[in-house]
């Protein structure tokens, strides 16, 4: 029996994705269960397991190409089985109603009748062929899918960008697949919620002390702390602080969602984009827990080879820009949450404490937030107690 595999749910609102790499090809035997390829979404990397054992009949969606949720991705059957009339047409036609009456054949400039049926005309008019053009290779003459789209890509080797304009030389770079998914992700969110921003800045002297000093006992154990853990550990403190900071608004229901629960997410830049990372339920772990959390994520995430839940339920996120450079920015919310907190590259400048001008490291903060839940009374008052817990990190630990 024929079966048409399409790109299922996976949930988290996502509405397609971007085929990465198949690992199997037309002609090719496959277990049920067997890995068929990796689709990418705007959260991560997922693996497609085939729902039946078989022959792949047809791969209809090519790699680097857009796959929409509900859309056939790949034909499974037994030996000698062939790819039904109705499973050849291409996902993105599904909706076209089926013809009600004989096909017609169409008069051309040139006279030429072209025999090609209603779905076949739509989708040569979304790729924009002209079928006076296209040479039928289908029955009685027939123009079918697999013309239409050898035309397309006859057109698109033969298509010339130039490599220069008016004012010097320039290069085109693809734009698609997760990119594309990351920038309508982002412009969705700077569109919808009316963002606003504090800054202001964290003197973390102290703090910069006390990590330097428990990395030098911890360096026989192999274990090294980063910034990030003391941060979301403050962090976790101030959101308890600031309930509504840590929350969603819900229009349908006309609510603000408190959570109760601290998930951080941690936005990291891979080669496939950026992946926000989530640490679950930061209220029960400590420093080294948090640490170890990052690490193993981030290395996943690197490798494409990360969890769809590892990327799913945070409640706040967190930028670390600082890392690479540039002391403050103006973070784009991760919706539906709140606020998000961009972290700035940690400087020794000159201050002035009790008359006397000393150098001190530096912190820049940046609060990017909803002003729809937030005021930015509310949002000060967040940054100054997230400030008190950086600038006394003793509090972090002993709280």
């Amino acid at each position: 029996m024929v079966t048409e595999f399409k790109f299922p749910d996976v949930g988290e609102g996502i509405k397609d994705g971007t085929v990465k790499k198949w690992h199997v090809k037309e002609g090719d035997y496959v277990k049920e269960d067997q890995i068929l390829g990796n689709i990418e979404t705007d959260k991560a990397v997922v693996e497609i397991p085939s729902p039946v054992a078989g022959k792949i009949l047809k791969v209809n969606v090519s790699e680097g190409n857009i796959v929409k949720v509900g859309e056939s991705m790949i034909v499974i059957g037994e030996e000698g089985e062939k790819v039904p009339e109705s499973d050849k047409k291409p996902s993105s036609f599904k909706e076209a109603k089926k013809a009600t009456k004989s096909e017609e054949a169409i008069p051309t400039r040139t006279g030429i009748k072209i025999q090609a049926p209603p779905w076949i005309r739509k989708l040569a008019t979304e790729k924009g062929v002209d079928l006076s053009l296209v040479v039928p290779t289908g029955e009685n003459g027939r123009i079918t899918e697999q013309d239409i789209l050898n035309s397309v890509k006859s057109e698109s080797k033969i298509k010339v960008k130039l490599n220069y304009d008016f004012y010097g030389h320039i290069e085109h770079i693809p734009f698609g697949g997760v990119r594309e998914v990351i920038a309508n992700r982002l412009s969705e969110s700077l569109y919808t919620a009316p963002h606003a921003v504090a800054m202001d800045e964290a003197d973390v002297t102290e703090l910069w002390n006390l990590r330097k000093g428990m990395n030098e006992k911890m360096q026989e154990r192999g274990i090294k702390l980063t910034f990030l853990p003391f941060i979301i550990r403050a962090l976790t403190h101030a959101l308890k602080k600031h309930p509504l900071i840590n929350s969603e608004l819900d229009l349908e229901n006309k609510d603000i969602i408190l959570k109760k629960y601290y998930s951080i997410g941690v936005a990291v830049d891979t080669n496939d984009g950026l992946k926000v990372l989530v640490i679950k339920k930061c209220e029960d772990k400590n420093l080294m827990q948090i640490q170890k959390e990052i690490v193993e994520l981030s290395e996943k995430a690197r490798e494409g080879t990360i969890d769809l839940a590892d990327l799913k339920g945070s409640t706040f996120s967190i930028t670390n820009y600082g890392s690479i450079g540039g002391m403050y920015g103006m973070p784009i919310i991760n919706p539906p949450e709140a606020a998000i907190l961009g972290i700035g590259k940690i400087k020794e400048l000159p201050r002035v404490i009790d008359g006397q001008i000393v150098a001190r490291r530096v912190m820049g903060l940046t609060v990017s937030f909803d002003h729809r839940i937030l005021d930015g009374a509310e949002v000060a008052r967040f940054i100054n107690t997230l400030t008190q817990y950086l600038e006394n990190p003793w509090m972090i630990i002993l709280e």
